[in-house]
């Protein structure tokens, strides 16, 4: 039993195995059974604990430069002002909401109607 705990808390601190058998490439028996014979061995793990890592791109100023080259202005400037024109419309229609009395008004319950 000592070792399904010791497991256990392998694999908590490697949660890369997890990817591993999601993705039916491996089963946790199979798992248990390499830690079972070589325990925490780096060399035994060495195909199942890399870490895939995106490549890291560092942002120069050139890249930041020719992004801002290439926003269109224009096409902002038109999309921030159809917004401001939306949200206006809506505050004036919240604004202007009338608020409609009730006009009628019953007849007494003993008058007719040419009393």
């Amino acid at each position: 039993m000592e070792t399904k705990e010791k497991f256990k808390d392998f694999v908590k601190n490697n949660p890369i195995l997890l990817k591993h058998v999601k993705d039916g490439k491996m089963t946790w028996q199979k798992f248990y059974e390499i830690y079972d014979l070589y325990g925490e061995d780096k060399e035994a793990w060495k195909d199942y604990l890399i870490k895939e890592q995106a490549p890291t791109k560092a942002v120069s100023t050139f890249d930041l430069a020719s992004f801002i080259k290439g926003l269109d202005l224009d096409g902002i400037q038109n999309g921030v002002n159809s917004l401001q024109r939306v949200l206006s419309l809506l505050q004036d229609m919240s604004s202007n909401k009338s608020v409609q009395t009730n006009t009628y008004k019953p007849r007494p319950i003993y008058k007719h109607f040419d009393d």
